[in-house]
């Protein structure tokens, strides 16, 4: 069998693979991407980028470091075994260093973030409840696709009622398993895990 090899690859090589094999169907931030290939053939993207939420990048370790915080935001496979989690492997190795990665597994799409597990993530528990805005008969959306309707009006939520009337309403979030990973030397590591202000939990099963 043909061994399998990571690269470096454009933001635009992942476009397909995100926007009709990944579950969200959507693009997303992209400032590093790498590609898993058997030979040629591309079977696997991961992508790197600015986590959507602002105070996340403050949260995970404080406002000193959230210019190194990124977040692992989509990672998509061909059903083979362990290219995942090779593919996760390999690509922190490759992105600048320092950096401090954050991803999450989605409990609705009944992932636990083994793949996180098997490349030494640490588990930081379940992401904090939020609701997202929904629309009737507009469910297929994402949740930040509805939101981005309301762009730049005053009160967003007020816009968003008097637009869709009753088709606007509020959902709740399904919570996430939260994992980080600290991208550094040793000694970078040791100086900066203290400064984590999430609780280090064991892993889900």
């Amino acid at each position: 069998m043909t061994s399998i090899s990571v690269r470096k690859i454009a933001a635009s090589d992942t476009h397909d693979w995100l926007l009709t094999k990944h579950y969200a169907k959507r693009l997303c931030p992209i400032s590093y991407a790498f590609g898993a290939f058997r030979g040629e053939n591309l079977i696997g993207v991961v992508t790197y980028g600015t986590p959507a939420s602002a105070p996340l990048k403050s949260g995970v370790c404080g406002p000193e470091h959230k210019h190194l915080v990124i977040e692992l935001n989509r990672l998509v496979c061909e059903n083979t075994k362990n290219v995942a989690s090779l593919l996760v492997g390999r690509s922190l190795q490759m992105l600048p260093k320092p950096k401090i990665v954050v991803s999450y597994a989605d409990l609705a799409q009944g992932h636990i973030g083994y793949v996180y597990q098997a490349t030494n993530f640490i588990y930081t528990g379940l992401s904090a409840k939020r609701t997202d805005w929904k629309i009737r008969g507009l469910e297929h959306l994402h949740g930040a696709t509805i939101a981005d309707m309301s762009r730049g009006q005053p009160d967003r939520a007020k816009w968003m009622r008097e637009k869709f009337g009753d088709a606007f309403y509020l959902q709740e979030r399904s919570r996430k398993h939260r994992y980080v990973y600290f991208v550094g030397d040793k000694r970078w590591k040791r100086s900066v895990l203290p400064c984590l202000k999430y609780r280090i939990e064991p892993y889900p099963k």
